[in-house]
């Protein structure tokens, strides 16, 4: 049996910032040594994606298709969503090849599988979560498929979503097979973020009020043996050139102990290389800062999200204002790059709240002003996902109701300060740009 994953359209446009994707390769590993063959296609590092798609399909004929949808918008504050570019793709699949079976999962799909799947009946089969497991089970027996977990399927007029079980506990990974999609087309494609990304867990133990990682990733960490992972790092950079990576982990430096080994595994076998990661400010202290520049780390990403102690706190974020000065202090003394992400106008926000968040902007532009290594400061609105406790809070207070679609871009965004990001962001610009330009304010 021939299968052809497909990435779906997962960016706005082919200027964005691009990623290999390494959810489709490593199923496709996993399908491969199952004994299947596989086609791997990307549609988001095509210039004509559709007619890119046409000619993969008439070309490899394939048997099952495996559509897989990552993002259903690039957040970010955009309006736009990856949901019409997905519904063209699988209708382009079904127009091509009318009687071969399409079977949709990915992040994005697991988080409205049941309203994805009544609107494109085209689609056979959903799979929610990880599907390592679950797409070769499925593929045993497409008539008779079983009690597959993450299964979604129709009986008779009602949608059936199997229950969710983590398929991998991470000891046993299997390493993406890269010759399944060749990483020279993506060497490059991007001008500031890491193409490549490496996976040293899944799942996330925090319990931040707007995010779906534990939806999608459980609430455990499961961690990969570090020596592996950097023996995956090691045999990236030795076959196919690749030096730069990014963590694709929810948190880098959760649990604790587990990036410190990696770092000093890295550091053992005199790997030249640099890498990224989102970070937990309040497990840092200057040895763990110090092992990280040394072992490679060029950028720390920290995403505290509240710009004031009362935002934090709505935001179940069990972090202190403190905690981001305190960190700021630290990676202020290296050469990697920092960079912030805020959420503004979150509930509770008034003028006091606003007031304090800019005094924060003010700390932290203070704190990086010997180096000047502040890269950015990103300030977002906080996109409403389902489940989440946002979620709920947005419907106490009237901001959406149950006829708001959550499939499309919705942001909690109250209309008494619904200007307010334009505001910092112009404040925090104005700080980041006279910082590295030399210029006083």
């Amino acid at each position: 049996m021939k299968v052809l994953l497909v990435q779906a359209p997962s960016v706005e446009s082919a200027s964005s910032e691009r990623v290999y994707p390494i959810g489709i390769v490593l199923l496709g590993t996993h399908l491969s040594r199952a004994g299947y063959q596989v086609a791997l296609f990307d549609m988001n590092i095509e210039a004509d994606a559709y007619g890119a798609l046409k000619a993969k399909l008439l070309a490899e004929q394939p048997d099952v298709v495996g559509l897989s949808l990552r993002n259903i918008d690039p957040l970010a504050n955009k309006t736009a969503s990856l949901i019409p570019p997905f519904v063209v793709t699988v209708r382009m699949v079904r127009a091509v090849l009318p009687g071969t079976p399409i079977i949709a999962g990915g992040a994005g799909f697991s988080l409205f599988p049941e309203r994805i799947m009544r609107e494109l009946p085209e689609i056979r089969y959903g799979l929610k979560g990880e599907a390592e497991g679950s797409f070769p089970r499925l593929l045993e027996d497409l008539e008779r498929p079983g009690k597959i977990p993450g299964l979604c399927y129709r009986e008779h007029d009602r949608m059936v979503i199997n229950p969710v079980v983590p398929d991998s506990s991470f000891e046993d990974y299997l390493v993406p097979d890269r010759d399944l999609l060749p990483p020279v087309l993506y060497r490059g494609i991007n001008k500031y973020a890491p193409a490549f990304g490496v996976e040293t867990k899944r799942g996330c133990p925090l319990r931040c009020a707007y995010c779906v990682y534990p939806q999608l990733q459980g609430k455990i960490s499961r961690c990969r043996k570090p020596a592996e992972v950097v023996d995956e790092m090691e045999m990236l950079q030795a076959r196919y050139g690749l030096r730069d990576f990014h963590f694709n982990d929810p948190v880098v430096n959760l649990p604790g102990g587990h990036l410190e080994e990696i770092c000093e595994e890295i550091l053992k076998r005199g790997l030249h290389l640099t890498w990224t990661g989102f970070f937990r400010e309040d497990v840092m202290d200057p040895e763990k800062v110090r092992l990280y520049e040394k072992s490679g780390c060029s950028c720390f990403s920290f995403s505290p999200d509240g710009l004031c102690q009362s935002s934090l706190e709505v935001l179940q974020k069990n972090l202190k204002v403190s905690d981001i000065l305190r960190v700021a202090e630290l990676t202020a003394q290296t050469d990697a790059v920092v960079v912030y992400h805020f959420l503004t106008n979150v509930p509770g926000e008034n003028a006091e709240t606003i007031r304090q968040g800019k005094a924060l902007i003010d700390q932290l532009y203070d704190i990086h002003a010997l180096k000047k290594n502040l890269g950015a400061m990103v300030l977002n609105n906080i996109r409403i996902m389902p489940g989440t406790p946002i979620e709920a809070i947005a419907r106490m207070q009237g901001e959406i109701d149950t006829d708001t679609d959550l499939l499309y871009p919705v942001y909690y965004n109250p209309q008494k300060h619904r200007t307010l990001r334009y505001e910092l962001d112009t404040y925090q610009m104005t700080k980041n740009v006279f910082m590295w330009q030399g210029v006083e304010a």
